[in-house]
């Protein structure tokens, strides 16, 4: 907020309390303040400072999610993010420094078969979320392979498995083009207990960010 603005904020603000302390005033005085005020709310909102505005916007991820990293999660590099919404859904993918992605020719192929079961063929339906499994976050969601090794790819949080992205079955370029968008591998639900217990081993964002720029 620039200063000019908060200046202004302060000057409604001291006005407010004072209006709060001092004798009543005769009601179309303050019928007329409150409408001033209201006016001048409602022009800052339509019209804001643009020296308060960011030099880009906010994508969706960033107004719609809270953004979590597990790094190094099992096996060193291997750094997933966890990006949860309000409604308390988690959709889980790559982080951009996720060791596959050192590979320079990209991620080549997914595959879901891991475990006892491919989770590509697992359909969920109604409210209920029938027929959605429920894993460990250290339960195998998928393979990623480049070239030349291949990598599990885990929960890393404990919940029920809603959806995969299958498809990254036919097109695993998305990975290397848009892992934290369009490339995202599943989508879990969480208990809240869970969830607490989870967020707890997450780093933020930021932390996240200055972690790696530190190595």
């Amino acid at each position: 907020m620039s200063n000019q603005a908060i200046q202004e904020s302060n000057i409604i603000e001291t006005a407010v309390q004072d209006n709060l302390t001092q004798e009543p005033e005769s009601k179309p005085v303050q019928v007329f303040y409150q409408n001033q005020v209201a006016d001048e709310e409602l022009h800052k909102l339509l019209l804001p400072d643009v020296r308060d505005l960011p030099l880009a916007p906010p994508s969706s991820i960033e107004t719609n999610f809270v953004s979590y990293v597990a790094p190094d999660f099992i096996k060193p590099g291997h750094d997933q993010y966890v990006y949860r919404h309000a409604n308390g859904l988690c959709v889980i993918g790559l982080a951009p420094t996720h060791v596959a992605f050192k590979d320079g020719r990209g991620i080549t192929a997914v595959d879901f078969n891991v475990g006892k079961s491919d989770r590509s063929g697992m359909k969920v339906t109604g409210k209920r979320k029938k027929n959605a499994q429920h894993f460990e976050s250290n339960t195998a969601l998928c393979k990623v392979c480049t070239q030349d090794s291949s990598y599990i790819v885990r929960c890393c949080v404990k919940g029920s498995l809603l959806e995969v992205n299958d498809k990254l079955i036919k097109q695993p370029e998305l990975l290397n083009s848009s892992a934290d968008r369009e490339g995202y591998i599943a989508i879990i639900m969480p208990k809240p207990a869970d969830w607490l217990k989870t967020k707890a081993s997450l780093l933020s964002l930021e932390e996240y960010k200055k972690m790696r720029e530190s190595r």
